[in-house]
C-alpha cells in the first residue's frame, strides 16, 4: 500500500513537471513569433494593415526606411517556422504522455482501492477468528480445570502433591540406575586396573634376575690351625682385649675347630675387624702395635671397597650425577642385611623393578630408579643417628641436593609420611616386590613363631571371634566368628580393625591377608 501511494506521488510530480515544461515551450514559441513579425507590421491578427496616421507620417517624411531596418530574410522565416512546428509537436507528445500517465495512475488507484477493501475484509475475518479462538480457549481452560478437579477428587491429592510424588519416584529410579552404572564402572575399572597392575608387576619380576646374599650378624674367620687361637688371645688375653678395643668387634673363640667368630651390630665395623684379623693371621705377628697397623690398613681398604661398590651400583642401575657422599653410603650397605637380604642388592633390584614399571606406565624411569635406589639409604646411619631410616634417608637426600620427588619417595616408602606422588607409590610397590618375593628374605624360627603367635593374639582379642588360624607362613590369617554374635557388617569391621592393628604393631615383609568367615547353619531332623 505504501509503495502504491509513493508511485502515485511520483507520477503526479512528473505531470506537474510536464505541465511546467509545456508552459515554458508555449512562451518560447510566442517569443519566436513576435521576433519573426516585421517591426512596421502589426500582428497577424490585424490583417497586415498599418494605421493611416502612420502611413501618412511616413509619406510626408518622404524618406525610405533605413538600411539597417530592412524586413526578415525568407530563409530565417522558414527556420523559425520549423522550430515552431517541432516545439508544437513535442508539446503535443508531452501532453499525450501526460494523459497516458494520468490514465495509468487512475487505473492503479482503482487497483489499490480494491486491494485496500480486500485487506480490510481480511482484517475483519481475522478479528472474527481471533474472537472465536478466545472463546474456544476459555472453554478449553474451563474444561481442563474441571478435569483437574475431577482427577484430584479421584486421586485424593493436589497437583503439587502428585508432581512432588512423581519427581521423587523419578529421582529414586534415576539414583538406582546411576548406582548400578557406577558399580559396574567401578567393577570394570578395578578389574582392568588389577589385570594391568598384575601384568606390569609380573613383567618386571620376569625381566629381573638378581642374586641374593644371606648373611648373619656374625662373621666367621677360618684359621690355618688351632694354635692360632692362642696367638689371637695373647698373654693373659692382651691381644684379644686390644683387638676388641681398637676395632669395636667382639671376638668369640669356642670349640669350633679352626674358626673364630666376630660379632658386632655395625656391619661395616664387623667387616673391618674381620679383614684386620685376617691380615694378622696371614702375617703371623699378632701384638698391639701390629693390630693397630692392620686396623688402619683394613679401614682404608673397606672405605675403597665401599666407594667402589657404590659406583658399581650406580653404573648397574644407570644413574649419574649423584653426590659422592651418597654413593659412599650406598657402598656401605653392601655389608648390611635385612631379614637375611643384602640391603644394597635389594636397592639395586628395587630400582630395576621401579624403572620397568615406570616405563610400562609412560613415566620417567630415571627419576623412579633414583628414588628407589636411595629409599633405604638411611640404614647406613641408623646405628649413628636416632630415628626411622626413612626419615633419616630423606634428610640425607635433601642435604645433598636430590629432587623433591626423590626425597618424598624416600620419606613415604613406609607410610610414615602421607603419600602424595605416583613416584612414591611405585617406590613402595618396588620395595614390597623385592622384599616379599619367595626366597628373598629369611628369618629365624623363633621370630617366625613369634610373629604367628602375635597374629593370632591380635585377631583372638576381638569380641565374637571363635577360632583364628595363621596360614601360608604368616601371610594370611583366617578368623572364624560366631554368627549369633557378629553380623555381616561386624565381620567387615573386624577384618578392617585386625588389618590396621597388624600394620601398626608388627613388622613383616610383603603383606598379610585378613579373612573373616561368618557361617550360618540351620539343622533340623526328620523323624
Amino acid at each position: 500500500m505504501g509503495g502504491g501511494v509513493a508511485l502515485v506521488l511520483a507520477v503526479a510530480v512528473a505531470g506537474i513537471a510536464l505541465l511546467a515544461a509545456a508552459t515554458a515551450i508555449t512562451f518560447a514559441v510566442r517569443a519566436l513569433r513576435s521576433r519573426a513579425t516585421p517591426a512596421g507590421n502589426g500582428p497577424a491578427g490585424d490583417g497586415g494593415q498599418q494605421p493611416d496616421h502612420g502611413r501618412a507620417s511616413g509619406e510626408s517624411a518622404g524618406a525610405a526606411p533605413a538600411a539597417g531596418e530592412s524586413g526578415p530574410h525568407p530563409g530565417q522565416t522558414r527556420e523559425l517556422d520549423g522550430e515552431i512546428r517541432a516545439v508544437t509537436t513535442e508539446v503535443r507528445q508531452l501532453r499525450a504522455e501526460l494523459e497516458r500517465r494520468e490514465a495509468r495512475i487512475a487505473e492503479r488507484e482503482q487497483r489499490i482501492d480494491g486491494e485496500m477493501r480486500r485487506l480490510d475484509q481480511v482484517a475483519l475475518d481475522i478479528e472474527k477468528v481471533r474472537r472465536d479462538l478466545d472463546g474456544r480457549r476459555a472453554e478449553v481452560d474451563q474444561l481442563e480445570s474441571q478435569h483437574q478437579e475431577a482427577l484430584e477428587r479421584a486421586a485424593g491429592m493436589t497437583v503439587d502433591q502428585a508432581r512432588a510424588e512423581l519427581v521423587a519416584a523419578i529421582e529414586n529410579q534415576a539414583r538406582r540406575e546411576a548406582a548400578v552404572i557406577v558399580r559396574d564402572i567401578e567393577h570394570d575399572a578395578r578389574q582392568e586396573g588389577q589385570q594391568r597392575a598384575r601384568k606390569i608387576v609380573t613383567l618386571a619380576i620376569q625381566r629381573l634376575a638378581s642374586e641374593q646374599t644371606s648373611e648373619s650378624v656374625v662373621s666367621v674367620l677360618h684359621l690355618p690351625a688351632d694354635e692360632m687361637k692362642g696367638r689371637i688371645i695373647g698373654r693373659e688375653g692382651r691381644n684379644i682385649r686390644h683387638f676388641e678395643t681398637v676395632t669395636g668387634v667382639n671376638v668369640i673363640i669356642d670349640d669350633t675347630p679352626e674358626a673364630v667368630l666376630l660379632s658386632c651390630f655395625d656391619p661395616v665395623r664387623r667387616e673391618v675387624g674381620r679383614l684386620t684379623l685376617e691380615r694378622l693371621v696371614a702375617d703371623g705377628r699378632i701384638h698391639p702395635q701390629r693390630i693397630e697397623e692392620a686396623y688402619e690398613q683394613s679401614k682404608v681398604t673397606i672405605e675403597e671397597l665401599c666407594v667402589r661398590a657404590g659406583e658399581d651400583a650406580l653404573i648397574d642401575v644407570g644413574i649419574t650425577g649423584m653426590h659422592p657422599e651418597l654413593s659412599h653410603l650406598l657402598g656401605q650397605l653392601q655389608y648390611r642385611t635385612s631379614y637375611g637380604q643384602n640391603v644394597l642388592a635389594h636397592l639395586i633390584e628395587s630400582a630395576h623393578i621401579a624403572g620397568m614399571m615406570a616405563s610400562e606406565l609412560g613415566m620417567d624411569p630415571v627419576l623412579l630408579k633414583r628414588g628407589t635406589l636411595l629409599h633405604d639409604i638411611g640404614k647406613a646411619l641408623t646405628h649413628e643417628v636416632q630415628g626411622s631410616h626413612a626419615l633419616i634417608g630423606a634428610e640425607i637426600a635433601r642435604k645433598y641436593g636430590e629432587d623433591d620427588d626423590v626425597v618424598h619417595a624416600i620419606d613415604a616408602h613406609h607410610n610414615e609420611v602421607e603419600v602424595r606422588t605416583v613416584e612414591a607409590v611405585l617406590t613402595q610397590a618396588a620395595d614390597a616386590i623385592s622384599g616379599g618375593r619367595p626366597g628373598a628374605r629369611r628369618e629365624s624360627l623363633e621370630a617366625y613363631v613369634k610373629r604367628l603367635q602375635q597374629l593370632e593374639q591380635i585377631a583372638q582379642a576381638r569380641p565374637g571371634v571363635e577360632k583364628v588360624y595363621a596360614m601360608q607362613a604368616g601371610r594370611e590369617i583366617r578368623v572364624m566368628v560366631k554368627p549369633e554374635a557378629v553380623d555381616d557388617i561386624g565381620a567387615q569391621v573386624i577384618a578392617r580393625d585386625v588389618a590396621r592393628q597388624v600394620e601398626d604393631e608388627m613388622t613383616y615383609p610383603g603383606r598379610i591377608k585378613v579373612t573373616v568367615i561368618r557361617e550360618s547353619r540351620a539343622t533340623e531332623f526328620a523323624k
